[in-house]
């Protein structure tokens, strides 16, 4: 039977409900660490200690071998300090959050390719009236290519060069990275988790 604190009246220790919901919470941490890629967990304060554990649940692909080494991996992260797996939860969060602002500026992106394309001069005033930095006759060149290109059936180079332009014109600003340098994408993909076959697919 559990104790209770004198004064207060709480309860002095934890209930097994409590200790499952914990145990419960711990095990789907250690499925998100298993979905990650290891670009995305390297980006995570995970201990080294974790890490070969984590690796033999991603080699690991039998359904009940799979979560025998789920539930190891979950036995290990219990064993470290419930500070450390808030800040693993903490950068899981952040870098959630990076993403959904990262997708949200894709489409931008290829909302103001596509008014650059329809509207020529006039969507490029209203860019540059939103991004006054951006290179306007770098972008009126594209666009007069691009359509040009379309016009011939001719390979989509100046209409994919828009969209590295405009993605590397938007993207730091949504983020909150316009002091970093993101004059390629290297620069602007070590700075954020960039998914690049999404943005591959996105321009297509």
């Amino acid at each position: 039977m559990r104790g209770r604190d004198e004064e207060t009246g709480e309860f002095l220790d934890i209930s097994r409900s409590q200790n499952r919901r914990a145990a419960l919470d711990v095990l789907a941490l250690g499925e998100k660490l298993v979905s990650l890629t290891p670009a995305q967990l390297a980006r995570l304060p995970v201990p080294e200690d974790l890490l070969p554990h984590i690796a033999e649940a991603k080699r690991i692909t039998a359904h009940i071998a799979h979560k025998r080494q789920l539930a190891f991996l979950a036995k290990h992260m219990r064993r470290e300090d419930d500070a450390v797996l808030d800040a693993i939860r903490n950068a899981l969060d952040a870098n959630s959050e990076t993403s959904r602002r990262e997708v949200a500026t894709m489409h931008r992106v290829e909302d103001w390719r596509e008014r650059l394309l329809k509207d020529g001069d006039k969507a490029l005033g209203a860019l540059l009236d939103e991004y006054p930095h951006a290179d306007r006759q770098e972008l009126r060149t594209l666009v007069r290519n691009a359509q040009a290109e379309k016009a011939k059936n001719k390979p989509p180079r100046a209409y994919r060069e828009i969209f590295q332009v405009l993605r590397t014109l938007l993207l730091p600003a949504a983020l909150g990275l316009e002091g970093v340098n993101a004059s390629s994408d290297d620069d602007l993909d070590d700075a954020v988790d960039t998914d690049t076959d999404g943005d591959e697919n996105a321009e297509d």
